[in-house]
């Protein structure tokens, strides 16, 4: 056995074929190249004999396991030698430490062959050595940003998960070692952008170039095609639209401002934007771009109306309250599943929630009307946060046939529905039934007299007419159900019962 300290013996450039090995060797650092096992491969071949390359702990990276002295590798590994030499029946080794990026650990490459090592191999593995170091470097190079990417991507998904629960004085505190003054903001939009899943990595990027990372972005842990972009006031708008001014299949929903408490609200006007996005030439939508019934209603009666559904939650703490709030605001625009992978929650925790606003509010969440009056009052209340609360005497006066009964909300759902009426198939009724049944294509079928998929294809034919999304449920439903109660073609909800007709979690859909 023999060893050295120093490192392969440099080709003198005197073998006549050096030049050629050299090239094929330099090849491997290409762009396109820096496969770990091509290049141990090939010095294999160019010795003739086998080659393997190991880590500190003895796994095989990469070439053909080879017996070695495991005392020679260890002094090896902890760098007493460089390389070493060893032979022992007919067989002859080179061993040559290949350092990492990491100063406590290192590889060792190992070639073995019949015949003795002459000054061409010996430069060969030398010279495969320093390549190999090259590449290992860059692979753990590689990782540790793919890693470090992965934190980032995971950190701005658990800021996100805290805004979504009101929780802003601790996202703020997550955000500002990494991103200060992100969220040093009073109001705040929401975007979605939504394209090719395989395509949402790079979309992601973009919007972070776009807005030169002055802006939460997130890959949706919900829906594989999402983006998320949340950014102080409007400010990123004009950014963002050129993003989906670049590609044919993206599109973008946005919301209107928002104090950062209310991020769950805004994310579902953004979705319910990007809905509206899809039926639109330019592919880009904005909440406030059209009229929302809410808007339509007495402002004192629909606080006094929202104050005096949502009491029974008045007396919760303050965190238990937001989340309740955020989570059922969650789930009924979107599945337990969805809302729990938004929330960072176990599905049972979100219908656990849902279950206890059920029980406090003495609502049923199986029935589509109920699930919109109780998503208009919470919506209302997070528009009327800032304002005085009227007495609980003034509160219990106030009630849903008020609120629906206001001419400019009536001229809205007839405008609305009115939509559907040209077409001969019946749209409108089919819609009704529908709704009536709680979504169920089957159960409206079965009173219409007609086949359960004609019901969805009904349902589906009247999306884009309204403008909105009614299959996948949401806000988009909520106020065509709202449309419907406003004219009188459904029963207003009774919010008082105690006795669900339809035991269960609303999210199960």
């Amino acid at each position: 056995m023999a060893g050295r300290e120093d490192g392969g013996r440099p080709a003198d450039g005197t073998d006549v074929d050096g030049a050629a090995w050299a090239r094929e060797l330099l090849d491997h650092l290409r762009p396109g190249g820096g496969d770990l096992s091509r290049v141990v491969a090939w010095l294999a071949d160019a010795v003739r004999g086998t080659a393997c390359l190991e880590d500190g702990a003895g796994n095989l990276l990469a070439g053909t396991r080879i017996p070695l002295n495991r005392q020679l590798v260890a002094d090896l590994v902890t760098g007493r030698l460089a390389s070493a030499a060893w032979e022992d029946a007919g067989r002859h080794q080179r061993l040559v430490r290949v350092a990492s990026t990491d100063p406590g650990t290192a590889a060792v490459l190992a070639v073995c062959r019949t015949a003795p090592f002459d000054r061409r191999t010996s430069d060969i593995v030398g010279r495969t050595a320093q390549v190999v170091e090259l590449l290992l470097r860059a692979r753990e190079t590689t990782a540790a940003d793919r890693r470090l990417a992965r934190a980032t991507s995971d950190l701005r998904l658990a800021i996100l998960q805290l805004l979504m629960v009101e929780d802003t004085v601790s996202a703020r505190r997550v955000a500002s070692g990494l991103w200060p003054g992100l969220l040093d903001t009073d109001s705040a939009c929401v975007y979605v952008l939504e394209g090719p899943a395989e395509e949402r990595d790079r979309i992601a990027e973009e919007c972070l170039d776009a807005t030169a990372e002055h802006a939460l972005v997130v890959r949706c842990p919900a829906t594989d095609e999402h983006v998320i972009v949340v950014t102080p006031r409007d400010a990123a708008r004009r950014e963002l639209r050129s993003v989906t001014d670049r590609r044919s299949t993206t599109f973008l929903g946005g919301s209107v401002p928002h104090s950062l408490a209310r991020t769950a609200t805004a994310y579902g006007q953004a979705v319910s934007a990007l809905a509206v996005a899809r039926f639109r030439p330019d592919k880009q939508a904005v909440y406030a771009e059209r009229t929302h019934p809410e808007r339509l209603m007495d402002p004192d009666t629909l606080h006094g109306w929202t104050a005096a559904v949502l009491r029974p939650l008045d007396a919760l703490a303050h965190h238990t309250h937001a989340e309740l709030l955020a989570t059922t605001r969650l789930g009924l625009e979107f599945t337990a599943v969805s809302a729990a992978k938004i929330l960072g929650v176990s599905r049972n925790t979100v219908r656990a929630r849902m279950e206890r606003v059920e029980a406090l509010l003495h609502a049923d969440f199986s029935d589509l009307t109920v699930r919109a009056v109780v998503h208009l009052a919470l919506n209302s209340q997070v528009g009327l946060a800032d304002e005085p609360r009227p007495s609980p005497s003034t509160a219990g006066g106030d009630r849903l046939g008020d609120l629906l009964a206001g001419p400019a909300l009536r001229a809205w759902a007839h405008d609305l529905l009115g939509r559907l009426d040209p077409d001969a198939r019946g749209l409108r009724r089919t819609l009704c039934a529908w709704i009536d049944a709680g979504g169920n294509a089957e159960r409206a079928a079965h009173a219409l007299g007609m086949h359960p998929q004609t019901v969805r294809d009904h349902v589906r034919s009247a999306e884009p007419v309204l403008e909105r999304q009614l299959l996948a449920g949401g806000s988009d439903l909520y106020e065509v159900v709202l449309a419907h109660l406003a004219l009188g073609e459904l029963e207003p909800p009774a919010l008082h019962r105690t006795e669900p007709d339809h035991p269960g979690s609303p999210v199960h859909r």
